[in-house]
């Protein structure tokens, strides 16, 4: 596929996260399968696909910094995912008025 063709979100994606993503689908969406074929754990592929999701829905959002800072806290453990739901959604809210 041409790049002037491909989805944004495609564009945004590195070299090695297409290639992870090929992986992943020839691993049949398994993440044990990743897990093994990367030699590393369960949570750190499932880290690596949230990452993963987390920029595809950045892109496809079109979200600010703030709420991308949030996101990028919680995915990191820095904050929990509920209190990263209530703060997006609170501020959102607000942005509405």
């Amino acid at each position: 596929m041409e790049k002037e063709n491909s989805p944004a979100w495609l564009n945004k994606l590195e070299r090695e996260e297409l290639e992870f993503m090929r992986q992943f689908v020839l691993c049949s969406g398994s993440l044990k399968s990743m897990a093994k074929r990367y030699d590393v754990s369960y949570p750190t592929i499932r880290l690596r696909v949230d990452r993963l999701i987390q920029k595809i829905s950045d892109v496809d959002q079109g979200d600010d910094r703030f709420i991308e800072l949030v996101k990028n806290l919680a995915l990191d453990g820095e904050m929990s995912y509920e209190t990263a739901k209530k703060l997006i959604s609170t501020y959102r809210q607000l942005e509405r008025r």
